[in-house]
């Protein structure tokens, strides 16, 4: 199989501007290297996430991991968090797990594009390109976006262009 292809446009870039704020991580750097830990191979583990900067109007987070280099029209979503309390400022290393134990109270995910819950490993097909998954908080002006466990993460993402009043984004790369 040919995987050559052009590189997808940064996603975020295509949507409204809105301010940014700041996400950064005791696990992986913008624009670096993943370790194998985060990988579905590495056991899916979510990374630790922190943020900082957004609107004093944010009522609530949604975080994401999104996959814009996936062999597919519309990318691959590997994790969505959403109603994160507006108190809640970081996400510990792991709060991915499939059972949301990791996840502060009211928060819930939603269904990977692979079809489980929680937080799925970076897994780009062997040979292919340098792939880079964008973890993205969005602060919202709502409280509750108003969407259930058995939304899509396409779903999510549309509900919450909506309500954003700002985006941090950080962005991890991996290749196999």
């Amino acid at each position: 199989m040919d995987l050559s292809r052009p590189v997808a446009p940064e996603p975020y870039e295509l949507l409204p501007s809105v301010p940014a704020f700041e996400v950064t991580s005791t696990d992986v750097v913008d624009g670096g290297a993943c370790d194998h830990v985060f990988t579905a191979a590495g056991g899916s583990t979510s990374p630790q996430l922190a943020w900082s900067g957004f609107p004093a109007g944010t009522r609530s987070f949604v975080v994401s991991c999104f996959d814009p280099d996936a062999p597919t029209p519309a990318g691959f979503w590997h994790w969505t968090v959403v109603d994160i309390p507006a108190g809640v400022t970081s996400l510990a290393t792991g709060a991915g797990a499939p059972d949301g134990s990791g996840l502060p109270a009211g928060a819930f995910q939603v269904r990977h594009d692979g079809g489980g819950p929680g937080y799925m490993g970076m897994a780009p097909p062997v040979g292919d390109h340098v792939h880079r998954y964008v973890f993205a908080v969005h602060a919202l002006d709502v409280d509750k976006l108003g969407v259930g466990p058995d939304a899509t993460p396409t779903a999510v993402a549309f509900n919450t262009l909506f309500h954003t009043l700002a985006r941090g984004t950080l962005t991890a790369t991996y290749q196999r």
